[in-house]
């Protein structure tokens, strides 16, 4: 298990199978849950490959999350009958909770083109997505040159997205954390995360101070939609910051 309580099980395909796999990681599942363990997440990890140096993870990868404990921003969202549309592991990490409807990806670039497909329908709702191959891929590996190659697929398919956008949308482009490919070791890296906010009404642009947490995140979101942020949660809207 590594720093952010996460229990992973690799399992090959041809020798394991996923249903082995899959099985397994639901007894863990069911083990980690009791009080003295509460572990966050168990992944379940398969690879193909014959030797050495030639194993690679596949994208049957699947998240066995807790719920969360308390209203989310997702559940707002659900009960006052917006969509909520998790692309990549969202749903995973929310064990399903506040998800209106789940679409798996196979890599950040189908995600990136499940994202742009999706913008293209009429929903009123958040759009959430992950783009896990940054972090799986790349970074935890130190793999510099195809994290350099992934931001510039990104970079292509973000300027797609863009095209598909309405003026009343709000596009914001974070991360849950650092992972520096040049850095030591494997594990996350801990340096500040960006956040970009965009939408075609703004009339400014500029730089946003610094923020103690994810919960402006979350509050902005719920601002957006002119819902008001459960007690329990952190952060406050910094959408006025952004007109």
């Amino acid at each position: 298990t590594s720093a952010d309580s996460v229990l992973q099980i690799c399992g090959h395909e041809e020798v394991t199978g996923l249903d082995e796999l899959y099985r397994v990681c639901q007894i863990a599942r069911e083990i980690t849950l009791k009080p003295e363990y509460k572990v966050g997440r168990v992944i379940a990890r398969p690879y193909v490959g014959d030797s050495v140096g030639h194993f690679t993870r596949t994208s049957n990868r699947h998240d066995y999350a807790l719920s969360p404990s308390s209203k989310t921003v997702l559940d707002v969202l659900k009960s006052n009958a917006f969509d909520v549309i998790g692309i990549g592991k969202i749903s995973d990490i929310f064990n399903g909770q506040g998800i209106t409807k789940s679409i798996h990806s196979t890599s950040s670039h189908e995600g990136m083109l499940q994202t742009i497909e999706e913008m293209k329908k009429d929903f009123t709702g958040l759009l959430f997505t992950n783009l896990v191959d940054f972090d799986a891929k790349w970074g935890h590996r130190r793999n510099v040159s195809g994290y350099a190659d992934e931001l510039e697929d990104f970079d292509v398919l973000l300027g797609q997205l863009l095209s598909v956008l309405d003026s009343d949308t709000l596009l914001i482009i974070t991360a849950d954390h650092g992972n520096e490919p040049t850095y030591k070791g494997t594990d996350h890296t801990r340096e500040c995360v960006p956040c970009l906010m965009y939408s075609s009404s703004m009339k400014e642009h500029g730089i946003l101070d610094d923020s103690s947490s994810f919960g402006v995140l979350g509050a902005s979101v719920l601002d957006n939609f002119d819902l008001s942020k459960p007690s329990d949660l952190i952060g406050e809207s910094i959408l006025n910051l952004t007109k």
